[in-house]
């Protein structure tokens, strides 16, 4: 019977043809070994997952694979030959597509005007785009994925799953043999996951080979083949799923074991904070009423798109509401802007932490300080040293590496990003902290240090209400959880009573 299992593994594994060798691979930027000679292998139908903490070296792998960056050292081997990538033309030439977390798409065209840009078939005659053929050949690639769109939809108008669809369909009639797939369910509902799980198994079987980069661990259990784990630049194992368990890879990637429980930090929960009695915002939420007292961590549940960042925009007066209600500290308020909210004591740290919540081409120091410059304000202007100083005390107290409060903020990894935004609130001296899915697209290690500070945050009596797709950061860390259907409140469920069944129910309409 354990033959028979262990025969069944490694046909899975991949056997065939090594289509990709990465071999000695290097890379440095000013200041920082980003790759230290690694080691990479990919055969043909293998799904093959990439895993790190931000700041191992993925992304910069993944980079010089795509053309991207230029390698230092070390050789690219595709299909038995040695190849010079030097630029994404180049990769594509390769057979090489990348599929980013950020999508490549032009919102206002077609999806068959995406799938098949740069190489659109032409008429011989006047040489004009040949429409119907390129509608023909992209829902044959649409086809293969699974589909079920039009080619004349605008991609604007397309959902996050099937915005997803069209770039492999993209990358498909790139005739890309070897995909990679950048944290791909990051957005995704669970059916939505199984259903990209199955198109990539149906690749994969028709002798496709995927990169599979995720911090989601228990994904690679249930999709991938082998797994190659980075850490600080350097490769430290790849080894069959077989093999992979969550705790072992967890050592892996952080050098060191980690609880798995997320850590609940003890506080006293105190006086109401925020009061919130039946607000509504037409064509997002309707009749919303929620408490969060202070201390106190209240999380709102829910599946994507069911209108939890809506509430919190809204909350935040990033979203204009028609009816409703809002009290703060016993008093009645109405928060118009986000200067209003923040003025009152209340931050928000948003889901896209890149577009909306920092300005990548500042230093770290600006980015802390600039919705409160009045606080290093004086009569002959800004206080550079006071800035400093705050800074230099934030950037210590958060854990932000590296430490130099001058370095741009682009150049941070996702989870050192998500505590500058934390620090930027933390000196604006907020009491309400509002947080969009703080750990979205961060390595294991990072959740685990955003976790305790939000622990000692409701230490120092700050209200927090979370909003998370992750039910171990919901149940974990919650005082109270209200979940959220269809853009209304669906039920409460206090820390004793919640758990992933009743949470699920709520949110899907279903009988527990």
């Amino acid at each position: 019977m354990e033959e028979a299992v262990a025969e069944q593994a490694q046909e899975k594994q991949g056997t065939g043809e090594v289509v990709l060798a990465m071999r000695g691979i290097s890379k440095a930027f000013p200041g920082v070994q980003a790759l230290d000679n690694v080691d990479f292998e990919l055969r043909r139908g293998e799904i093959h997952a990439l895993l790190g903490e931000n700041g191992a070296g993925k992304s910069t792998l993944i980079k010089i694979l795509s053309g991207a960056y230029s390698k230092d050292a070390g050789e690219i081997i595709i299909r038995g030959q040695p190849v010079e990538i030097a630029n994404p033309l180049a990769a594509m030439r390769l057979g090489v597509a990348v599929i980013y977390q950020e999508f490549n798409l032009v919102p206002q065209l077609s999806v068959a005007e995406n799938v098949l840009l740069g190489h659109e078939p032409f008429r011989r005659v006047r040489q004009l785009i040949d429409f119907a053929t390129m509608r023909r050949q992209c829902q044959q690639y649409l086809d293969a994925v699974g589909a079920e769109f039009s080619p004349d939809t605008l991609v604007k108008d397309l959902s996050v799953a099937e915005r997803q669809l069209t770039e492999i369909a993209k990358a498909l009639s790139l005739r890309g043999e070897i995909l990679v797939l950048d944290e791909p369910t990051a957005t995704l509902t669970d059916r939505e996951i199984e259903r990209l799980f199955s198109v990539l198994r149906q690749l994969a079987a028709e002798g496709k080979s995927i990169i599979y980069v995720s911090h989601r661990l228990q994904e690679v259990h249930q999709i991938c083949d082998r797994v190659t784990v980075l850490r600080d630049g350097k490769k430290v194992a790849t080894l069959p799923v077989s093999e992979a368990s969550v705790p072992k890879l967890i050592r892996l990637m952080v050098g060191r074991s980690l609880d798995e429980q997320i850590p609940k930090a003890a506080a006293e929960i105190g006086a109401e904070l925020l009061r919130v009695e039946g607000l509504t915002s037409e064509g997002h939420f309707y009749d919303v009423s929620l408490t969060v007292r202070h201390g106190e961590i209240v999380g709102l549940a829910g599946l994507v798109g069911a209108g939890r960042t809506e509430i919190a925009k809204a909350i935040f007066g990033a979203l204009p509401v028609q009816r409703g209600r809002v009290f703060w500290e016993g008093r009645e308020v109405r928060i118009r802007s986000p200067q209003e909210a923040v003025r009152l004591g209340i931050a928000l740290l948003t889901e896209d932490r890149k577009e909306q919540g920092l300005v990548l081409g500042l230093p770290v120091s600006h980015n802390i300080t600039l919705p409160s410059l009045r606080k290093i304000s004086t009569p002959f202007g800004l206080s550079l040293s006071r800035e400093r100083e705050e800074a230099e005390r934030l950037v210590e107290e958060l854990d932000v590496r590296p430490r130099d409060i001058r370095r741009l903020v682009r150049y941070l990894s996702g989870g050192n990003q998500q505590k500058v935004v934390l620090a930027k609130w933390l000196f604006s001296d907020a009491r309400l902290v509002l947080f969009d899915e703080p750990t979205r697209g961060i390595d294991v290690g990072a959740k685990r240090e955003i976790h305790q500070l939000i622990g000692r945050l409701v230490q120092r009596g700050v209200g927090v209400l979370l909003i998370s797709s992750e039910m171990p950061e919901i149940l974990g860390l919650c005082d109270r959880i209200y979940v959220v259907r269809e853009g209304r409140i669906a039920g409460e469920l206090a820390r004793e009573e919640a758990d992933q069944v009743k949470v699920l129910s709520l949110a899907m309409g279903e009988a527990a």
